[in-house]
């Protein structure tokens, strides 16, 4: 059975939670990636910014869903969730926009359960964690070589 050390990509494009929104968008783009980890001076993953991050800032912020029961009016979303995808909108630096505390695999995982976590969670690229830091990652197309091989 394939471990995910065997094919993961080690060489990572990271940023800082600092890195301002349009300088990681641009990494993106330069290097054809759809996400990178976010990692502190010591290499310890925070978190993950996606493209799907940086496109919630150009949407339009929805108007919050209410009904009125009695005179009172009840919203039908949580005010926190509103507030986290409204503090996402208006990011200016990838600490603020990022996924906290994203979903890992270890290098020992096998590839068939980084397989099975990017087809149930719908993930592109999974960060490879070991000691509380940042090794590498496994994208889909290192999945899909193993199919070759």
């Amino acid at each position: 059975m394939q471990k995910v050390k065997e094919i993961m990509t080690r060489e990572v494009v990271t940023v800082g939670p600092e890195t301002e929104i349009g300088a990681a968008a641009a990494l993106m783009l330069e290097n054809h990636v759809n996400g990178l980890p976010v990692v502190d001076a010591d290499g310890r993953l925070l978190g993950v910014i996606t493209q799907s991050d940086l496109i919630t800032q150009q949407k339009r912020f929805p108007l919050p869903s209410v009904f009125t029961l009695v005179g009172g009016v009840i919203p039908l979303r949580s005010q926190e969730r509103m507030e986290q995808e409204l503090a996402k909108m208006s990011a200016a630096t990838v600490g603020e926009a990022m996924t906290k505390k994203p979903r890992t695999v270890g290098p020992e995982d096998s590839v068939e359960a980084v397989a099975t976590l990017m087809v149930e969670k719908k993930f592109h690229t999974v960060p490879v964690v070991e000691n509380n830091r940042l090794v590498g990652v496994v994208g889909k197309e290192d999945v899909l070589r193993t199919v070759l091989a």
